[in-house]
């Protein structure tokens, strides 16, 4: 009977040192994820432009229909994503709801893609 000899294979030390530099974990992803899905649509970067130009720093959701193109519903709901991605702030003030950038909000993104 012949045994079969298994062979390790070589190890280029080289190659295979860890870069001491932690990966993000699945739920660090998944976070940092949100937000690039947040900016990834063109409307919601329109609207983010559009908040942070304006004169006052905020944005009511009426004045933020018409350079869309878009109904108050659709709008509504890219506003909820960038308020949920961490990018937006929303206050209501009677019938309408104000939006502001989060302070920072933006470098953080730019952060996001630097610390890869």
């Amino acid at each position: 009977m012949n045994s079969l000899h298994t062979l390790e294979p070589e190890v280029d030390a080289s190659c295979c040192v860890p870069s001491g530099k932690p990966a993000l974990s699945a739920e660090e992803a998944q976070q940092k994820a949100l937000v690039f899905k947040a900016l990834a649509d063109p409307n919601r970067l329109r609207l983010l432009s559009i908040v942070k130009a304006g004169e006052s720093g905020e944005s009511c959701v009426c004045d933020l229909t018409e350079p869309l193109g878009l109904g108050q519903p659709t709008v509504s709901h890219h506003l909820k994503i960038l308020v949920e991605a961490g990018l937006l702030h929303r206050e209501k003030r009677g019938t309408w709801a104000y939006y502001s950038l989060i302070p920072g909000a933006l470098d953080d993104v730019a952060g996001i893609l630097a610390a890869l």
